[in-house]
């Protein structure tokens, strides 16, 4: 991969800016209008004092320890990502630990997949890299995680399914999807060299990607990992407040984690992560109202590994990237 750092005046057609993480009145007032919606529909379907009182069974030291295997799930991810941009982080790890739990508290808490925006922002203040750099990193993570809850969801068809032939191969094809699409971007680059912005695209995306199968293998690795730390910490708290086979939990968990990529999306995913979940279960057969209160209480496990990640991220001592970029990005900037 090169080293791409920020130059003076670097600017591009996708670049994520500051007013990135604002967003529109219109964002804002649809997700406050989801958040609400959620509060009324707990308040008349199975009621607050109801919904929350489960939790006074959870043993503490069991909590305890599905938080931590919760924030595992982060460190992991931070691992991944510092793997990702080695060349460019170096031996950085601690940064790069305090952007990944950043990135991912604007991401839980912010409507409309405005949080998306803070990663390259971060990675460009703490590391120096240019705007597009971020990008393109993140757009890789996000294609492996999505690889890997769609191989959870089709795990957990699997496990629910009467006849377990079609979800076999549709499992076996998309085990087989990343490696096969990695192998073809080039290919498809290189037909595109001289045909504009896709082109330009396509190799972008290719230049920045894993260099080879062994860096793709390691990648999906920490992809794998942290994804089953998460799952494995979510399938307990879901467990215990809901009766189901372990295929109906896990469907129920990754229809709720789908519903993050959606850019319909409230305030702290509030309404459309229990509304994705409850979708999720209605065909399985359990009861909306049963799995809204399940939805709301994962929904504020989440929330609390969120918040306490975020706490201990911003006590990680980190300075800024240096205000000098690297020559060689300025030289071609002036290009």
């Amino acid at each position: 991969m090169s080293d791409e750092r920020a130059a003076p005046g670097e600017a591009g057609p996708a670049e994520p800016t500051p007013r990135s993480l604002r967003g529109s009145a219109g964002q804002w007032l649809a997700g406050s209008a989801l958040l609400a919606g959620l509060v009324g529909a707990v308040h008349w379907t199975v009621g607050w004092p109801a919904l929350l009182a489960p939790w006074r069974e959870l043993p503490a030291t069991h909590l305890a320890g599905l938080l931590a295997l919760a924030a595992l799930s982060y460190v992991l991810r931070a691992v991944r990502a510092h793997d990702a941009l080695r060349a460019q982080t170096g031996s950085r790890f601690l940064p790069m630990l305090r952007v990944t739990v950043l990135h991912t508290t604007a991401n839980n808490l912010l409507p409309m997949r405005l949080g998306e925006a803070a990663f390259p922002l971060l990675v460009r203040r703490y590391f120096g890299l240019r705007l597009t750099r971020g990008t393109l990193a993140l757009a890789w993570i996000r294609l492996m995680d999505l690889h890997v809850l769609a191989l959870v969801g089709i795990v957990a068809w699997l496990l629910s399914a009467a006849d377990r032939l079609l979800p076999s191969i549709a499992l076996a094809a998309a085990i087989l999807a990343l490696p096969a699409a990695v192998r073809l971007l080039p290919i498809v680059a290189r037909r595109f060299t001289a045909r504009g912005l896709a082109g330009r695209l396509l190799r972008a995306v290719r230049d920045t990607g894993p260099a080879d199968a062994f860096e793709l293998a390691r990648l999906y690795l920490w992809t794998v990992l942290s994804w089953g730390a998460k799952l494995a910490a979510f399938a307990a708290i879901v467990a215990h407040f809901l009766d189901a086979p372990a295929g109906t939990l896990l469907a129920g968990i990754v229809g709720a984690e789908l519903s993050s990529v959606l850019p319909f999306h409230g305030v702290a995913g509030a309404g459309s992560y229990e509304a994705a979940m409850v979708a999720a279960l209605y065909p399985l057969g359990v009861a909306p109202a049963a799995a809204l209160g399940a939805a709301v209480n994962l929904h504020l496990f989440l929330l609390g590994v969120t918040l306490l990640s975020s706490l201990a991220a911003l006590l990680i001592p980190v300075p800024p990237a240096r205000a000098a970029a690297d020559p060689v990005a300025e030289d071609a900037n002036r290009a």
